[in-house]
C-alpha cells in the first residue's frame, strides 16, 4: 500500500469526478491521502472530502503565496479537527517577488512572519509540518533549525534536490518525493535521492499538478502515486515492494503514530 502525503484533491479539477478518482487510487494500492491546506478558502471543501471518505486526511495550513490570508483562530479550529493530521503547507516562496526593493523585503519578511507563526502552531498541538520550499533554502532553514520544536518533526513538500536542506533530516524531517523524479530535467534530484536517508523518504503527487512521465500534460490523480515509487526503486537500485513499504511506514509514523 501506499501513502500520498501531497494530494490537491479538493482542487476545482476534481468537482465533476472526486468519487473515481478516490476509488481508483484505492485499487492502485493508495491506502491513504493527505490534502494539503494552502487555501484558507479551501479548508472547508477539504473537511468535508474528510469527513465523507474514512481514507482520506488533511492539514491546515497556508501557502506562501497567500500569507496575507493568515487567520490563527481559523486555524486552530481545524487543528482540532480528529482528520487533521498536520499544519502546513507553509514555508517561504520567493520564485515571484516584486521588483520594487522595499516592496520584496516587506513581501519577504511577512511570509517569514506567517511561517514562524505556523511553525509555533505545529508545536503547540504536537502535529508535524508540511514545509513548502522555492527559492529560500537559508532563509528556511534557518527558521526551521531556530524556531521548530515539535516532536513530530515534519516533510519538506517537493523536495527541491538542495544538499542543504538534508541537515534536516536530524531535526526529524521527511523528504516528499513526487513526479518531479521522473522529468527528464530532473538530473539533480536523481543524483541527490540516494542521499536520503531511506527512512526518511515519502511518496506524494502534488496532484493536480506535477503530473510524472508518461503522463505530463495531463491532471495529476493519486493512483500515480505508483510511478513515482516505481522510479525510486530504478535509481535506488530496489524492488517496487521495498520501496512502498519504507516509504508507508515513513509516512504513517510521522503523520499516523
Amino acid at each position: 500500500m501506499i501513502i500520498d502525503t501531497h494530494t490537491h484533491i479538493d482542487n476545482e479539477a476534481y468537482f465533476n469526478d472526486l468519487d473515481s478518482v478516490i476509488k481508483e487510487a484505492c485499487n492502485d494500492g493508495v491506502s491513504k491521502m493527505i490534502i494539503p491546506g494552502a487555501d484558507i478558502n479551501d479548508l472547508a471543501r477539504a473537511k468535508e472530502i474528510t469527513q465523507n471518505y474514512e481514507n482520506v486526511y488533511m492539514s491546515v495550513g497556508m501557502h506562501p503565496y497567500h500569507h496575507d490570508q493568515y487567520n490563527e483562530k481559523i486555524f486552530q479550529e481545524y487543528a482540532n479537527n480528529d482528520k487533521c493530521v498536520a499544519l502546513g503547507e507553509c514555508g517561504l516562496d520567493y520564485f515571484r517577488l516584486p521588483e520594487n526593493i522595499d516592496e520584496k523585503h516587506k513581501e519577504k519578511e511577512s511570509q517569514k512572519q506567517v511561517f514562524i507563526n505556523q511553525i509555533k502552531l505545529a508545536s503547540k498541538y504536537e502535529k508535524p509540518l508540511i514545509v513548502h520550499i522555492r527559492e529560500a533554502n537559508e532563509d528556511s532553514l534557518n527558521i526551521l533549525k531556530k524556531h521548530h520544536s515539535s516532536s513530530k518533526g515534519g516533510v519538506l513538500h517537493c523536495f527541491n534536490a538542495s544538499e542543504s536542506l538534508l541537515d534536516l533530516s536530524d531535526y526529524g524531517f521527511y523528504f516528499g518525493i513526487g513526479g518531479v523524479l521522473t522529468f527528464k530535467n530532473a538530473k539533480k534530484l536523481v543524483e541527490v535521492l540516494p542521499k536520503i536517508p531511506l527512512d526518511k523518504l515519502v511518496i506524494e503527487t502534488d496532484a493536480p499538478y506535477l503530473t510524472p512521465h508518461p503522463h505530463r500534460g495531463s491532471r495529476n490523480e493519486p493512483k500515480y502515486t505508483r510511478l513515482v515509487v516505481q522510479k525510486v526503486a530504478e535509481i535506488l537500485n530496489k524492488s517496487e515492494q521495498e520501496i512502498e513499504e519504507i516509504t508507508t511506514a515513513n509516512a504513517n509514523e510521522l503523520f499516523f503514530s
